[in-house]
């Protein structure tokens, strides 16, 4: 049976890619779904306490704020107040949210690899394997899910020069196990805007590009996977802020940013500001060549290499 959730309408829907969800995803789903619950009754904050100390426990209007903002966490015995306070009856809709709750501790993957990789990444890493869907602009190199393991090497260690071998070579490991996520059964839906530039861009030796290209090529010929090529043509577009991502996760929760720059990661919540990354989204898709265009763009760029 599909698990129930509040999509950002109201409306009930089932989503049946439970098995790929992770420990932070569960919560955020938990405390995006408690905030809904909360707003489609129309009670102000003080309202929702007054009717949560019927139930039990110890209410504030700053505990319930933490909880929707997930700066807190909630204990099942405190979700399933909140599921009476909020008069949700439906057996199916309870057993789902407080499943959420029971489950929001498991261990995922990720803590294996994540010692090996940057601590401001670490939060995209917690969330990257329940992804449904990423949107993608990227401006100078290859993007790591789409790159091979000499791309990778190279560029793990120009980056971080005289980074300790083990270390690099866990890195590179750690990038590698993430692509997990474009192979499962239900892979990943990835759209990918590539400027030019990275595909002529030398990173390694010219075999070394060769077989990034090659892989970029494979890539493109997947179904689940979309990628374009923003021309060197253009000139000025809106790409010329930089690298991007747009990030589906399953519902109720919202898409969100994600970028990084030398000051470090940054994660775009702010409702405003993604729908400002999805219009410069749109207007990217429409000035960058075709998929099938993009194609032949990848395979000369191969082609030509040394």
């Amino acid at each position: 049976m599909g698990i129930p959730f509040f999509t950002r309408t109201g409306v009930a829907v089932s989503e049946d890619n439970d098995w790929v969800v992770t420990a932070t995803v569960r919560r955020w789903q938990l405390t995006e779904t408690l905030r809904q619950l909360r707003e489609q009754r129309g009670w102000t904050m003080e309202e929702t306490v007054a009717r949560l100390e019927r139930t039990g426990g110890k209410w504030s209007t700053s505990k319930i704020s933490r909880i929707e903002n997930r700066q807190q966490g909630v204990k099942s015995f405190d979700v399933e107040r909140m599921l009476d306070a909020y008069e949700v009856t439906d057996p199916n809709t309870r057993e789902w949210v407080l499943g959420l709750s029971a489950r929001a501790g498991e261990r995922g993957y990720w803590l294996a690899i994540r010692k090996d990789l940057p601590e401001d990444f670490q939060q995209l890493l917690h969330v990257e394997a329940t992804l449904l869907a990423v949107r993608q602009v990227e401006m100078i190199v290859v993007p790591g899910l789409l790159q091979n393991p000499d791309y990778t090497r190279v560029l793990v260690n120009k980056v971080n020069p005289g980074l300790d071998y083990e270390v690099a070579e866990r890195r590179v490991l750690a990038r590698m196990a993430r692509q997990r996520i474009l192979h499962r059964p239900k892979p990943l839906q990835y759209h990918v805007i590539l400027d030019e530039g990275v595909l002529t861009r030398p990173v390694g030796s010219p075999s070394v590009m060769r077989g990034q290209l090659a892989r970029l090529v494979d890539a493109a010929e997947s179904a689940h996977i979309v990628i374009q090529v923003l021309p060197s043509s253009l000139g000025a577009s809106p790409a010329v802020e930089g690298s991007f991502s747009i990030n589906t996760l399953p519902e109720p929760i919202p898409d969100f940013g994600y970028a990084e720059s030398p000051g470090g990661a940054m994660y775009i919540e702010d409702r405003g500001h993604v729908r400002g990354l999805v219009e410069k989204w749109g207007s990217l898709t429409g000035l960058a060549l075709s998929p099938a265009d993009s194609l032949d763009v990848i395979r000369a760029a191969g082609d030509t290499v040394g």
